[in-house]
Order: structure tokens, then C-alpha cells, then sequence
């Protein structure tokens, strides 16, 4: 397995909820670096440069540069568990105080 961590900002075959088709997208892995090593999947949530519309438990990135993003971006509530070898490469790492707005959503998402 590679050494994935909480935080990167990866590029991924997304499969859309309906199965209908697939897309390349950035994501950032929301799983912690203890899950990371210990199985083959990956926890992610979805990252799209549509940031005209914001809805619940997404996330607005201010600082999409440092993350190696090219456009300014929103970590969607669209999370998925994928295999590691799914992963087509690291494009950057997410800031820590965006990472921690990520984290601050997904646990209103999830109730947690």
C-alpha cells in the first residue's frame, strides 16, 4: 500500500450516485492516517470547481492554491470509500485550517 495521508488532495475516478458514469476529480482524503495504513480503501469526499452553489456539509477551500488546485474549489458532503489503488495521483495537500473546516463538516454531516 502507498503512504496516503489525511489531508492530500488526490485525483480519482469518481462514480456518480446513480452509476450512470464516472468523472475525474480531485478529492481529499478525510480518513485518518491510522485507517490509511491499515486497509486498502480510503475514506474521500469530492472536490468540484462549481462553487456558485454551496450545500449542506460542503465546504468552501480559501486557500484551493496550496491544496494544488487550479481553480477556486468546494469539498463537497459527496464522500466515498474507495480502494487506494484507485488513486491516480497526489496533487497537494489541503491547508490545516481548511482541513480542519472539512472535518467540521463532515462531523455535522454525519452526526458525530
Amino acid at each position: 500500500m502507498t503512504g496516503f495521508n489525511r489531508g492530500d488532495v488526490v485525483l480519482v475516478e469518481f462514480v456518480f450516485s446513480d452509476k450512470a458514469g464516472t468523472k475525474r476529480r480531485p478529492a481529499v482524503i478525510i480518513s485518518s492516517d491510522y485507517y490509511n495504513r491499515g486497509r486498502q480503501e480510503i475514506i474521500i469526499a469530492a472536490i468540484t470547481s462549481r462553487v456558485d452553489r454551496i450545500l449542506p456539509a460542503d465546504c468552501k477551500i480559501d486557500n484551493w492554491k496550496e491544496a494544488g488546485l487550479l481553480f477556486p474549489s468546494i469539498v463537497t458532503g459527496v464522500i466515498r470509500t474507495i480502494k487506494q489503488s484507485a488513486i491516480e495521483r497526489i496533487l497537494g495537500t489541503m491547508p490545516i485550517a481548511d482541513m480542519q473546516k472539512v472535518s467540521d463538516k463532515a462531523r455535522i454531516a454525519m452526526d458525530l
